[in-house]
């Protein structure tokens, strides 16, 4: 068995910092999202979708829940943030979380690759 999570360790504000880092980058997925499907809107909005998955998943960690039920209970999260912010038809809505989880995974992989990469660089 391959363990996929960690308890957090660290001091509070190490775990509060990368809260945030995971909120803001979930803010900027979300509110991207909101704009390729929507057009134009407000920032605000997102930064009430934002950090959802972050806390559904330090909660699950923190308690050592499974991943598994992670999953399906933020896409939940973000599916009925969006429909209470923007406040569209749940096929719009449904859309809208499909967009923001292919942008989420597509900057994620950038910006862990990029991170990678400077990590790996000589010197």
């Amino acid at each position: 068995m391959v363990v996929l999570q960690a308890v957090p360790s660290g001091s509070p504000a190490q775990v509060a910092g990368t809260f945030a880092l995971f909120a803001l980058f979930f803010t900027v997925t979300a509110h991207l999202a909101a704009r390729n499907v929507l057009g134009d809107v407000e920032v605000k909005r997102a930064f009430a979708v934002g950090p959802a998955i972050p806390a559904i998943s330090f909660v699950f960690v923190a308690l050592s829940w499974p991943a598994a039920l992670a999953l399906p209970l933020a896409l939940a999260a973000d599916f009925g943030l969006f429909r209470y912010v923007y406040g569209r038809s749940n096929r719009l809505t449904a859309y809208l979380t499909l967009i923001h989880v292919v942008v989420s995974i597509i900057l994620g992989v950038i910006v862990f690759g990029l991170l990678a990469l400077v990590q790996s660089a000589p010197g």
